[in-house]
């Protein structure tokens, strides 16, 4: 019985010790495992901010790229225009076409050459023996906010004969036909609409052989062509005199223009 009792109780302690240690042990752990629950709940929390922040960043980053490209619409289509425009005819001898321009408020520079046709950089002389497709021409560069289109279209047919199919005036030849080098279907509209005006204002009745046509590559004719009528002021005056261009206009014009 006793040996019974001994046992019992040896079982006793021991199950007391390891009640007791095990209180110990998870008493000794709380702490460390509430630390560590607490450090990934901190953890999780700043995961989960970041990636919020992040979101809201990229959202920010998206709407100031958009409002970017919106903006930068609105300022290439609200761009406004050049004041400073080209316009390009032929007429003739380019040495004549000159002083009419020169003389428009609002042009700021004329250079005589060489359009219409397929060489490339032509001489005079090239085009003077008609293989060129070129015509004799005027680039006029004007502020459009002081001269108009249709006003340089004035000028034009007031220093020209519409009627000539062969030439102008003494000049005859392919080089030397009447041409409008249009740039766009605005000036299009224009020259068209002021051919029909021209063709009131004429003294005398007939088809006009004056052309309209798209604008090619200009080039500029040597320098000894430019300005040539302030450069040679004597033998512009015969050429023109004998020329008998301004006899001619006044026929066709008068006052009209």
């Amino acid at each position: 019985m006793k040996r019974i009792e001994r046992t019992f109780l040896s079982v006793f302690l021991v199950c007391s010790v390891l009640v007791v240690g095990g209180l110990v042990v998870a008493e000794e752990l709380a702490p460390q495992l509430s630390e560590e629950a607490s450090s990934d709940s901190e953890a999780m929390a700043v995961a989960a901010a970041s990636a919020e922040t992040d979101a809201v960043n990229s959202e920010e980053a998206n709407s100031e790229e958009a409002n970017s490209e919106e903006e930068r619409g609105q300022t290439e289509s609200e761009q406004p225009l050049s004041p400073i425009r080209v316009a390009i005819f032929a007429g003739g001898c380019f040495w004549c076409m000159e002083p009419p321009f020169d003389e428009t408020p609002g042009v700021l520079e004329t250079i005589s050459g060489y359009t219409g046709g397929t060489t490339v950089n032509p001489t005079y002389l090239e085009v003077s023996e008609k293989a060129t497709g070129h015509y004799e021409a005027l680039k006029v560069t004007y502020d459009s906010r002081k001269v108009s289109y249709e006003d340089l279209l004035k000028v034009y047919w007031r220093n020209i004969d519409p009627f000539d199919a062969e030439g102008q005036f003494c000049d005859k030849g392919s080089q030397y036909k009447s041409v409008i080098f249009v740039a766009n279907d605005e000036e299009r509209a224009l020259a068209k609409k002021s051919l029909e005006e021209a063709k009131g204002k004429a003294k005398e009745k007939g088809t006009f052989a004056t052309q309209i046509l798209p604008q090619k590559e200009f080039y500029d004719a040597e320098e000894y062509h430019q300005n040539y009528y302030q450069k040679n002021k004597l033998r512009y005056k015969f050429y023109r005199h004998n020329c008998g261009r301004d006899k001619r206009l006044e026929e066709i014009w008068g006052m009209n223009f």
